[in-house]
């Protein structure tokens, strides 16, 4: 904001805390104390500390906690100490409930005419386990309690407040797994009287390894030109719908069989499938001249094999 003027600073508390001045109110909640002499004298048998009643704030029941004094059990000697609790009742729910709120409290300056603001620069986690935080040296009580700093007016009035902005719970999400360990990861392509193929493409039959199926297609021709002067090869999903956004990773190795000895020709397969109808492969593979001095058996075939190592899947929450 524009009237605002920022520090950082580190408490001894170990938490890092941002100040600022603030013309705009609390928006949680406010407390406005006409005698703060009163109200100090009224927490000596209660632990030194005030407590408000409840109140809402991001469906949730809190209460606004103010040590005048300083929360000595929380290393606030010499300052105003100020929390927040909620309400254990707010937390009963299946599963237990864990509310992140950021916090920001105000002491009211009427010299300045406006709200000394301290927050912590990180949200905080309320469970059963701590339902209250907050910060335990919000301002001194040197520069609290001099009357010509300006947070005592009109006699012994004073003001204290916070603003609780809870963050919403994670609703949109994705959880993406590898499996590694996929159950009959091979699958070998026979293909025979290569020289006789007039299709361009040739499809293998289709299928299904981690999950999904796929399809080898072949083009004796040549893909991108047609000039039956190279090889190509490609591994298609067949028929996979994928949800909007969604992709798939796989990584597999294919293989050309040397029917003569162990030259195979051999190429990795690193791929986000991403569109229906896409595919992953090579343009110029082998030369059709090559592969016919080396990777065609006497009779013709062709053998084609790819091994699958990964095939990604992700769940998506519901828009």
């Amino acid at each position: 904001m524009a009237d605002e003027k920022l520090s950082i600073m580190c408490s001894n508390v170990s938490s890092t805390t941002m100040q600022s001045w603030r013309e705009r109110p609390p928006s949680s909640y406010s407390i406005k104390v006409q005698n703060l002499s009163q109200l100090v004298s009224s927490t000596l048998y209660c632990d030194g500390k005030y407590q408000s009643r409840r109140f809402s704030s991001g469906d949730y029941k809190w209460s606004l906690i103010i040590y005048p004094k300083g929360n000595d059990k929380d290393n606030g000697s010499g300052f105003i100490s100020m929390y927040v609790e909620i309400d254990n009742t707010s937390l009963m729910s299946t599963p237990p409930t864990e509310v992140y709120a950021d916090l920001r409290f105000f002491i009211f300056n009427r010299k300045e005419n406006k709200y000394f603001t301290i927050q912590d620069v990180e949200s905080k986690p309320f469970n059963a386990l701590r339902t209250m935080w907050g910060i335990p040296r919000v301002l001194s009580l040197d520069t609290f309690n001099d009357r010509k700093n300006g947070y005592h007016f009109d006699g012994d009035h004073c003001e204290f407040g916070v603003d609780i902005i809870v963050a919403p719970p994670p609703t949109k999400w994705e959880i993406i797994s590898f499996d590694e360990n996929i159950t009959f990861p091979k699958f070998s392509w026979t293909v025979k009287n290569f020289s006789k193929i007039k299709e361009n493409p040739h499809a293998s039959n289709s299928f299904s390894i981690g999950g999904r199926r796929w399809v080898i297609k072949i083009y004796p021709k040549g893909y991108s030109i047609a000039d039956g002067k190279w090889l190509s090869i490609y591994l298609f999903a067949d028929g996979e719908i994928l949800k909007e956004d969604e992709k798939v990773n796989v990584r597999a190795q294919l293989k050309v069989e040397d029917p003569h000895g162990s030259n195979h020709l051999s190429d990795e397969v690193n791929w986000w499938l991403k569109e229906q109808g896409s595919a992953y492969g090579w343009d110029h593979y082998v030369s059709i001249d090559k592969l016919r001095k080396s990777y065609l058996d006497k009779d013709d075939t062709l053998k084609v094999e790819i091994e699958f190592k990964v095939v990604s899947a992700t769940k998506y929450s519901s828009f």
